[in-house]
């Protein structure tokens, strides 16, 4: 993930289409220069999966995750006067393993794999901050999504009537984070999230999901933070027609202060 991609919000979450996920790893940096560097890293593995119109199959309930060896990360960061941009990679290796014997073969799995591309581009006193992700089966390194596998219909083969597979998935994040002066700020931006589900998920399983918020903050002194934030979000489902909006209006207030008690 580019943490550096998160908008000056007010709202708590963040933008959906965003790779934010700080995970358990070992990393090792073969090479640094200020902001730049090099990283590879091994994650601890996790995915989750969708049974979709097939959830209440007994069969299923006998299916146990693996994940052979931990999920191999890597990004490439360059910063220079403008900004910076980012380039970043993840493989994972993905088992199941039907427990039952039993005529009846669910055992499988499938590669999980993603690429990130990231930015941000500082003009005078502003910030453009952009992201663009793709990949298959890495939905939990997602800041809002939903399963990293889902259901394929194999009826066909009565052996194998059920597979699985790594969903394909793509994220954008677009956001200007402007300065109006010493004491106001405001932020706009759009993000998406897009799922290619496939043919076993249920109709109403989740599919597209966009986030877009726009703000004008006021910083009178040091340490008082307020304004208000319009957020709205959009979620279409996979096929039964479902689509919904939510708009939300926010203003917060915040005070930083600290004191020192005592001394030499």
């Amino acid at each position: 993930m580019d943490p550096d991609v998160f908008p000056n919000s007010i709202e708590y979450w963040g933008p959906n289409g965003m790779v934010f996920f700080r995970n358990v790893q070992a990393r090792w940096t073969p090479w640094s220069d200020g902001d730049s560097r090099f990283v590879v890293a091994l994650e601890r593995p996790g995915a989750s999966g969708d049974l979709g119109d097939y959830a209440d199959r007994i069969g299923l309930q006998n299916v146990k995750a693996r994940f052979p060896w931990p999920d191999i990360s890597s990004h490439y960061r360059r910063s220079m006067d403008w900004g910076h941009f980012q380039i970043a990679g993840i493989f994972r290796k993905m088992k199941w393993d039907d427990i039952v014997n039993d005529p009846i073969n669910l055992d499988g799995g499938d590669i999980g794999w993603g690429i990130n591309l990231s930015s941000n581009i500082k003009i005078k006193k502003d910030t453009i901050r952009l992201q663009f992700v793709f990949g298959e089966g890495i939905q939990n390194y997602m800041n809002d999504a939903p399963e990293d596998v889902g259901v394929v219909d194999n009826s066909v083969n009565p052996v194998t009537p059920l597979l699985g597979k790594a969903i394909p998935m793509m994220g954008t994040v677009v956001f200007l984070d402007h300065t109006w002066n010493d004491e106001f700020t405001s932020t706009i931006g759009y993000s998406r999230l897009d799922i290619d589900n496939t043919d076993g998920q249920a109709a109403s399983a989740f599919r597209v999901g966009q986030y877009a918020l726009a703000n004008v903050l006021y910083t009178p002194v040091k340490g008082v933070l307020m304004g208000p934030e319009f957020q709205w979000g959009q979620r279409s489902n996979h096929s039964d027609g479902f689509t919904s909006n939510d708009y939300k209006l926010q203003f917060s207030f915040k005070y930083n202060f600290s004191a020192e008690i005592g001394g030499n």
